[in-house]
């Protein structure tokens, strides 16, 4: 069972800019909290007993908020002292891991996911990184992923509109120790430079899970939040 994740925190919220004005991207107030704490009240419901919290912009704010709201959370920061991009920063954050295998969520995005089902495929294939996948419709904000029948990743197709594909929901079950091993930069997109460009070099597998999936990146999906949320609630 994986005990312990980290969230990537650390997002500017540029598209937000203009209705959550200048606050860390998680922090973007839905339904009365900020964003994050229905992220983490997910992650504690699943199981997890150890936050790894990846910070950077205004991560003042974070802390203060965790160390508030959330105090007998057990509770770390990796503090980005500059943009590291998405890869950067979970390597950063990978160094104060204490388990085998890390679930790895981005602070933006709520996908209710199963943590036992990712968890039973990763450890079932020995995997370095296991992906979960969600299942849409008429889109063109993310690209698609595509699968084997052993549910290995087959290939990564950019983003364009799409009548209907696998995304990947930004959950992730990683070999924290592996992939503090692999040689990449100090800058790098975990999506790009290690996803992409080495899924048919390491053991990387997608598990779909149809669950409730938001990402509040763009002021329309923000805007839909508030209202899906404080019904969930």
């Amino acid at each position: 069972m994986i005990k312990e994740a980290i969230i990537l925190a650390g997002g500017l919220g540029t598209r937000l800019r203009s209705v959550i004005s200048e606050l860390p991207k998680c922090m973007a107030p839905v339904a009365g909290k900020p964003f994050l704490a229905y992220v983490i009240r997910h992650l504690e419901k699943e199981g997890i007993k150890n936050f790894i919290f990846s910070v950077g912009y205004k991560n003042e704010i974070i802390v203060d908020f965790i160390n508030a709201q959330f105090s007998k959370l057990n509770s770390q920061f990796s503090i980005e002292e500059e943009p590291l991009g998405t890869g950067g920063a979970v390597k950063l954050a990978c160094a104060k891991t204490a388990e085998e295998t890390t679930l790895v969520v981005n602070g933006d995005t709520l996908f209710s996911i199963k943590i036992k089902q990712l968890a039973e495929l990763h450890d079932l294939c020995d995997a370095d990184c296991t992906l979960n996948l969600k299942l849409m419709q008429n889109f063109d904000r993310y690209g698609v992923v595509e699968l084997n029948e052993d549910h290995s990743i087959r290939n990564f197709k950019e983003k364009k509109h799409y009548k209907e594909g696998l995304i990947n929901g930004g959950v992730y079950a990683l070999n924290s120790g592996r992939f503090l091993k692999e040689v990449l930069p100090v800058k790098f997109s975990f999506e790009k430079d290690y996803l992409e460009k080495y899924f048919d070099k390491r053991k990387m597998y997608g598990v779909v899970q149809n669950e409730y999936f938001i990402d509040i990146g763009i002021p329309q999906d923000y805007e839909r939040v508030q209202q899906e949320l404080a019904n969930k609630e």
